[in-house]
Order: structure tokens, then sequence, then C-alpha cells
């Protein structure tokens, strides 16, 4: 069987990320000669996950490069419960640290959602604090979770800040993509379904989309021939998949090659939302530093 050959615009993430990294140093290095702020990021890691180390050092050097203070802490696997949220309220009260970020997953004695309603909501990065959840529901300023932050920076610049008319298929509805996803495409004005595991017919429902988000966390559950033509496609999965030959890759959602034919642009896996990940982290980090010093923020950081 032949492979179409892609007619797809490649939206490539990693230079998106390098630009809005670049604005967010210029905004910070202003910040700092104008008013004497420097954003502040402190990241707390708990046990020693080889993920989530590489993730946490990835952090800590791109937030020194933004010009940023980086501030990380790094606690036993054993640590309490008691003891992370001491933690968490001397970082809440110290005015260097305007934002506050605790790696997930923690370990499995540790009450995740209470050590994140524990962090002070204005510092609250991440997007993750049930205050910024209602803000966000409700249309007002909110610390907006990084992930779908980047998608919507990289639709706004595709697609301009207004989606009227255009149907978009958020598929996945987690508290960290597709819910705030789908508010985020509400607040452009896009037509938006939120489609799971339990929705039925679920390649029609995708094949109605102008706009697809996938974010299922299933390999290449998605293929092309559920694409609607012309499609924008952006595939929020990353999916280690081990080859016949022991080697393992990174696979999205979406069948890159089979959608790449039909779409009209479509992110890559791996090169395409995963980098924007770190650098919308990093815009909400000013964002958070510009509201507690009540600064006007810089443009285009937030929905």
């Amino acid at each position: 069987m032949t492979v179409p050959e892609p007619q797809a615009r490649r939206l490539d993430g990693k230079a998106f990320a390098a630009a809005l990294r670049a604005r967010v140093a210029g905004h910070v290095a202003r910040l700092k000669d104008d008013h004497g702020v420097t954003p502040g990021l402190a990241v707390v890691l708990v046990g020693e996950d080889p993920a989530s180390e590489v993730y946490v050092r990835n952090k800590g050097r791109q937030t020194t490069e933004a010009g940023m203070a980086s501030f990380s802490h790094r606690l036993a696997a054993d640590t309490t419960q008691a003891e992370l949220l001491d933690l968490v309220a001397r970082l809440n009260a110290d005015p260097a640290v305007h934002g506050i970020l605790v790696q997930l997953p923690l370990p499995a004695h540790l009450d995740a959602d209470a050590v994140i309603g524990a962090i002070a909501p204005e510092k609250d990065v991440d997007g993750f604090h049930v205050l910024n959840v209602g803000r966000l529901a409700t249309g007002q300023a909110a610390l907006v979770p990084c992930t779908p932050l980047g998608c919507l920076m990289m639709l706004d610049d595709l697609h301009g800040p207004d989606l009227s008319g255009k149907t978009a298929v958020v598929v996945g509805r987690s508290n960290i993509v597709g819910k705030p996803m789908a508010q985020l495409l509400l607040r452009r004005n896009a037509t938006v379904t939120v489609a799971h595991s339990r929705t039925a017919d679920l390649a029609a429902v995708c094949r109605g989309a102008d706009i697809l988000v996938a974010a299922v966390g299933r390999p290449e559950m998605i293929p092309g021939a559920w694409i609607k033509p012309g499609a924008t496609v952006i595939d929020v999965g990353i999916n280690r998949v081990q080859l016949a030959d022991g080697r393992s890759v990174l696979r999205g959602d979406v069948d890159f090659a089979s959608a790449a034919a039909v779409a009209g642009a479509i992110t890559p896996v791996p090169g395409g939302v995963g980098p924007m990940t770190i650098a919308c982290l990093l815009a909400n980090t000013l964002t958070a530093a510009c509201r507690l010093h009540d600064l006007p923020e810089p443009e285009g950081l937030t929905p």
C-alpha cells in the first residue's frame, strides 16, 4: 500500500517555543531594568523519578537562560505530607518566588490534590489550582495550564485570535489538557465538542472538526481517515513505543503519516506541542510576577 505524500503544513513547536522564550527573556530584562523585579520560579521535586529529573533540569536551565531566578527544592521520596506542605507555605510567603511548581507525579503516599490546593493561586504557574480552573471557566484572568496554553498560542499564530464559525473537537477530558483546552477554544469563539473513550462514533465526530486536538495518551489511535480535509491537527500525545528491533520511539496520538496527507496543518511528535510546555511555564511565571507587583502584563502571553 502506498502512503500518500504529506500535504499539511508542519507546525514547528521547537522554533515557536524558541521565539516565545526570547520574547519572555526580553520582557524579563525590561522588568529588571525598569522596576528592579526579577521573576522567580521554584520547582519542587519529591523522589528520584528519572523522567521528572530530566524535566526539572530542563526547567531550571531554561528559567536561568530567560534571566529569571531559579529555585530548586529536591526532597526525599519518603518526605511526609506535612513537610511538603510546610515547604509550599514557605514558598508562598517568599517575595522572591513568583511561581511555584510541584513536579507530578508525587510518591503514592502524598495527596497531590491537597498539595496543589495549598499553592497560592497567584503563584500557581501550572494552572491546576481550583481557583485558576474556575477563573478560566468563567472567563476571568487566570493562570492557565501550560500545555493547552501552548496549543492556543500555536492556533492563534495560524488562525488569528477569533475562531468564529470553526468547529473544534478535543479528544480527551483530562484536567491537565482536555478540559482547559476546551475552555480556551470557547474563549476564541469556536464551537467546541469534548470527545473521549465513551463517545459514540468517535471517527465521525473527529471528521467534523476544523480544529482537532488529540490528548488521550494512546499512540496513533487517530488515523488520517478520521481527519477532515484541510483541518488543523494539534497532537498533544507523547507516547513511548517499543519497536520490534528493541528501539523505543516517541509517537503522538495521531498517525502522523496518514493524517499529514489530509490535514491542512499538523504538529509532529516529537517537536510539536512538547517544546511549548516549558516555554509557557516561563510565560506564566512572568505573568505571575507582573500581577504580584501590579505591573502591566506583556501582551500575547495570556488568553
